[in-house]
Parts: structure tokens; C-alpha cells; sequence
């Protein structure tokens, strides 16, 4: 099981990996960052796939090789010799187990820090220094209407640059200083320029004038960027603490959906073992049951995903965060218990 497992897991891995790359290669050839630093920002990705596809992969493995113990007559040669329904399932629900512990410290641990990383390093090729690259004597296009000209470049710092904002009709500009230095803020990027002169024209007319400083915000950052609330980015005690003090209404519901996911999700893997198991070892006593028993299974696994799912959405129209554990671990584990009755 455990060498199906890992090699399923890096097939399916790979395969969403790959379709991440194409999902972002617009990013790739937009901003123009370096093949490295992008394969670096998709690979954050990894903990939060592997999260998400480990109770199917599980399910897979479990199938495949009971599957293939029926059609050989392992099974039949196993209880002909003594062995009890759940001793012949015990080593799968056993691995299940394993899996979901690790499947836990995944959720709760790993994947808020990777989703972290992955935002803060996307942010930063996107808007931050790591995006801007000023090249020397040349005029630097970096939005619609917004060019820059820099004589110089040491690090940030910026010698004999001009800058034409043309982007609002009601509001151009033209910046000419003897020096400048590239900042990073919350908000993407800043020039702090020193020694020029400014001529801008708007509803006010024409304006000439000179600064010793001006900080001018070059306002990179598009319309719909969504920098303020990412769940899945939040480490999980920040969460559980925060749950009752959103001011949203709508941040309230995202994070106790986030909540549920990490805590419980993990837990499929052991309930889709333990149906696996059932269902083939049920019908291994049919008589064509090589033919039925797979499709059997994948139907329980349907049904059993259909209601984690609707356990799940109905998460979002309570309140309280100990009646949502509470209530859905005794759907699940009763679950469980139903399933393992004879």
C-alpha cells in the first residue's frame, strides 16, 4: 500500500503541479520574473495540492490493492483460514490512520506556512523590488502610460531619473530629480525622489513647480487585488483566537469554513478506507464480484464526499464554532460506526 501510495501521490502531484504552471505562466510572462523565482512561487503551492488530493490517493491505493487480492482469491483463502472481516481490513485502516495524523499536522502546520510564503513571495514579484527592474540609459515601461528613465542604478537607489505618469487624463505628470530610492510598502511600490521639479496637468491647469523631497506612490497594484484577508494563510491558532472577533460578516464565515477544513478533512482518509474496505469485503462473498465490487466502492465514496460536503457548506450558517466541530465529528464518526456494524 505504501509504494502505490507514494507513487500514485507523485503522479497526481505532478500532474496538478504542472496545470498550476500553465494557470500562472499570464503571471510569468506579465511581470516578467525569472524562470527560478516562479518555479519557486508554484512549488508553494505543493503542501496546499498534496492536501487536498491525499484522501483520494488514499482511497485509490486501498481499492486498487484489495481489488486485486479478491480477483486473485486472497480474500476467499483468508477467511477460509480463520481471519475476521476486520482482521483482513485492519492493515488499511491502520495506514489511513497514519495518513491522517500526517494529514493533520499538514493542515494545521505546514499549509498555513506555505500558503504564506506563497502570497507574500507572489505579492512581492508582483508589486514589491523583486518586480522592478530599472535598466540603466533605457526608458522603463511599467504600466500603461507610466514610463521611467534612470541614468544610474546602484541597488534601489536611483541617480538623474525621470518619470512620466500619463495614466489619468485629469491628472498627468512629469517628475526630473537628481536622485531617487526605491521603496516597498504594504501597498507596492514608492519613489522617494530628492533635488527636481514637477510639472503636472489636471483640472487646476498647468503647474510648474520644484521639491527638495517628493514621495510619489507609483501605484502598480491592480483594482482587484485582494491583499487583505486570506484564510488559508492564517496560521491556525491566529484562526481558532479570531474567530468571534471578525468584523465581516463574510470573514466570519470563511474562517470558520477554514477551521472545519483543516480539522476535519484530514479524517476522510480513514473514512474512505474504512467504506473501501467494507464494500470490497462485502462483496467479495458475491458471485462476480471482481466486476462490482470497484464500482461499488467508488459509488460509496461519492455518496460519503456528497454529505461531507453538504456537512460542510451548512458550516457557514452557525455560530458557533463548538457546536460546528462538535456536530460534525458525530456525523462522521457515527458514520463510521454504522459502517462498521455487521
Amino acid at each position: 500500500m505504501l509504494g502505490i501510495f507514494i507513487m500514485l501521490l507523485l503522479i497526481l502531484v505532478g500532474i496538478a503541479w504542472m496545470t498550476q504552471i500553465m494557470t500562472m505562466m499570464k503571471f510569468l510572462l506579465t511581470y516578467g520574473v525569472d524562470f527560478s523565482s516562479f518555479i519557486y512561487l508554484t512549488s508553494l503551492m505543493i503542501p496546499f495540492i498534496i492536501s487536498i488530493i491525499v484522501p483520494f490517493v488514499t482511497f485509490i491505493t486501498i481499492i486498487f490493492i484489495y481489488n486485486k487480492m479478491i480477483s486473485e482469491n486472497e480474500i476467499t483463502v483468508m477467511a477460509a483460514s480463520g481471519l475476521s472481516p476486520w482482521q483482513i481490513a485492519k492493515p488499511a485502516i491502520k495506514f489511513a490512520a497514519v495518513l491522517t495524523l500526517i494529514h493533520l499536522i499538514l493542515n494545521i502546520w505546514i499549509v498555513p506556512t506555505s500558503q504564506a510564503m506563497f502570497y507574500s513571495t507572489q505579492w512581492n514579484l508582483r508589486y514589491g523590488l523583486a518586480h522592478l527592474k530599472l535598466q540603466e540609459g533605457a526608458f522603463t515601461k511599467l504600466a500603461n502610460g507610466l514610463v521611467v528613465y534612470v541614468d544610474n542604478v546602484s541597488g534601489n537607489d536611483l541617480n538623474q531619473l525621470m518619470i512620466s505618469d500619463m495614466r489619468e487624463e485629469k491628472n498627468q505628470m512629469m517628475v526630473f530629480a537628481e536622485r531617487g530610492k526605491l521603496v516597498s510598502t504594504i501597498h507596492g511600490l514608492s519613489i522617494v525622489t530628492n533635488n527636481g521639479s514637477l510639472q503636472m496637468f489636471g483640472k487646476n491647469g498647468f503647474t510648474i513647480g520644484t521639491f527638495d523631497t517628493l514621495d510619489m506612490d507609483l501605484n502598480l497594484v491592480e483594482n482587484d487585488a485582494d491583499i487583505s484577508f486570506r484564510v488559508r494563510r492564517i496560521p491556525t491558532s491566529v484562526l481558532l483566537e479570531s474567530v468571534f472577533s471578525q468584523d465581516s460578516a463574510r470573514q466570519h464565515k470563511l474562517t470558520l469554513v477554514e477551521i472545519c477544513t483543516r480539522l476535519l478533512n484530514p479524517f476522510m482518509n480513514l473514512i474512505l478506507a474504512i467504506v473501501c474496505t467494507l464494500v470490497l469485503l462485502k462483496t467479495s462473498l458475491l458471485r462476480r464480484r471482481a466486476s462490482f465490487a470497484p464500482a461499488i466502492a467508488v459509488l460509496s465514496m461519492a455518496v460519503i464526499m456528497a454529505i461531507y460536503m453538504s456537512v460542510s457548506n451548512m458550516v457557514a450558517s452557525i455560530t458557533d464554532v463548538g457546536l460546528v466541530a462538535l456536530g460534525v465529528f458525530v456525523v462522521l464518526f457515527g458514520l463510521i460506526g454504522l459502517l462498521l456494524k455487521k
